[in-house]
């Protein structure tokens, strides 16, 4: 399929469900503003190049003036799962940069601890890094709406923690910069319509530990959270709208205690007796 008709899709078929909630997302969280250099970050899959295309769409069409490079990092891929990348961008016609970095080679050497805990933080210093050498003010990633409900079923069923993904994050040891989830609003089901529909095939994991494209992740935590928000919606097609809703809803009047900038506080601190 050319890469123009799967340009249009975007905003003829799926302009409900995906283009409206993209630009929506961007609208409410204020994520890109007037003269922003954003660094948008491709890791391979599905999500992120569905949002390196929004952000096209977004330059050709809408009112912002801003500049995007499309970036990904390469952390070791095996040579297949590289190609597919490159092969992926030329298909969808975008202008992709692509940097090498030895974190596999770094991870594997690891006698304890988390592997995977490790090679996200690098993974995470390497992009503000780059976008810092390229000039950019905000790194974007394809973080979805469903992304937003497990981590936060994860944080609460596995750490004891009411806390989420939030649209936008300041860095805290790159001064300036600013990372952002446009795809905040947009339901992963949405996005596989997308990429079934234009005959897409993207990388699912590019794991140095997996070195497969399509590796079960059936026994995953998230794929775990996954499984529990389906069986919840079945039950309740709202369910997972719901869990969405109150992040942006909190009643600190009915919660036990809460934590802001490090400082606990319980609500016997504010309790009065009737």
């Amino acid at each position: 399929m050319d890469y123009k008709e799967i340009e249009r899709s975007i905003i003829t078929k799926y302009r409900k469900t995906i283009w409206s909630r993209f630009t929506k997302a961007i609208k409410d969280y204020k994520l890109i503003e007037e003269n922003d250099s954003i660094m948008v970050c491709i890791s391979g899959g599905k999500d992120s190049f569905l949002l390196a295309k929004c952000i096209e769409e977004l330059q050709k069409h809408g009112h912002i003036k801003f500049t995007a490079r499309y970036v990904t990092m390469d952390p070791g891929y095996n040579d297949i799962n590289r190609q597919m990348i490159l092969d992926n961008a030329k298909k969808l016609n975008i202008n992709l940069e692509v940097f090498d970095t030895k974190i596999f080679d770094t991870v594997s050497g690891l006698t304890e601890g988390n592997p995977c805990y490790l090679c996200a933080r690098m993974r995470r210093g390497n992009l503000y890094n780059k976008a810092k050498e390229l000039g950019c003010n905000k790194i974007a990633l394809g973080h979805h709406f469903n992304d937003v409900i497990e981590t936060t079923l994860l944080s609460m069923l596995y750490a004891g923690e009411f806390k989420t993904m939030l649209p936008k994050l300041p860095s805290d040891n790159f001064p300036g910069l600013e990372l952002i989830r446009p795809l905040y609003y947009v339901h992963e089901e949405d996005i596989l319509s997308w990429k079934k529909s234009n005959d897409l095939t993207f990388i699912n994991c590019a794991c140095r530990f997996t070195e497969a494209c399509d590796i079960d992740d059936s026994s995953s935590k998230r794929k775990e959270m996954k499984n529990l928000v389906k069986k919840l919606v079945e039950s309740n097609p709202r369910a997972d709208y719901n869990i969405f809703k109150s992040l942006d809803n909190i009643n600190l009047n009915c919660v036990l205690g809460y934590k802001k900038d490090k400082k606990y506080t319980s609500f016997l601190d504010e309790y009065k007796k009737h």
